[in-house]
């Protein structure tokens, strides 16, 4: 999934760079940076080693509240400290890689 999402910042800088220059494409890798950066504490978190499907439990929750926080946490810092962002390359950059992540569960490895 990790891949997905880079492929999606990709597309969504070259997008951002198209249409808002290099401000746009800045932007782009940033909200797509955001959701990466999320999803992989999450990761972290959620593996942690864990004996009791309680544990497991617990764990993915706790995982899905450091990944939600950490993502708010990191976009106010972007909003507020790039005085330059295109918000709207930001937000649809962010969203995109987080429903990349969001669809892991369907996506099967072969």
């Amino acid at each position: 999934m990790l891949l997905w999402q880079l492929a999606a910042t990709a597309v969504m800088v070259a997008a951002g760079g198209i249409l808002a220059g290099g401000h746009g494409a800045l932007s782009g890798a940033a909200g797509g940076a955001i959701s990466v950066f999320a999803g992989l504490a999450a990761a972290g978190v959620a593996a942690r080693n864990v004996r009791s499907a309680g544990g497991v439990l617990v764990g993915a929750l706790t995982a899905e509240a450091v990944k939600i926080g950490l993502a708010v946490l990191l976009l106010w810092l972007v909003l507020t400290n790039y005085a330059d962002a295109v918000v709207g390359a930001v937000l649809a950059s962010f969203i995109v890689t987080m429903l990349i992540f969001g669809m892991a569960f369907f996506v099967r490895n072969y």
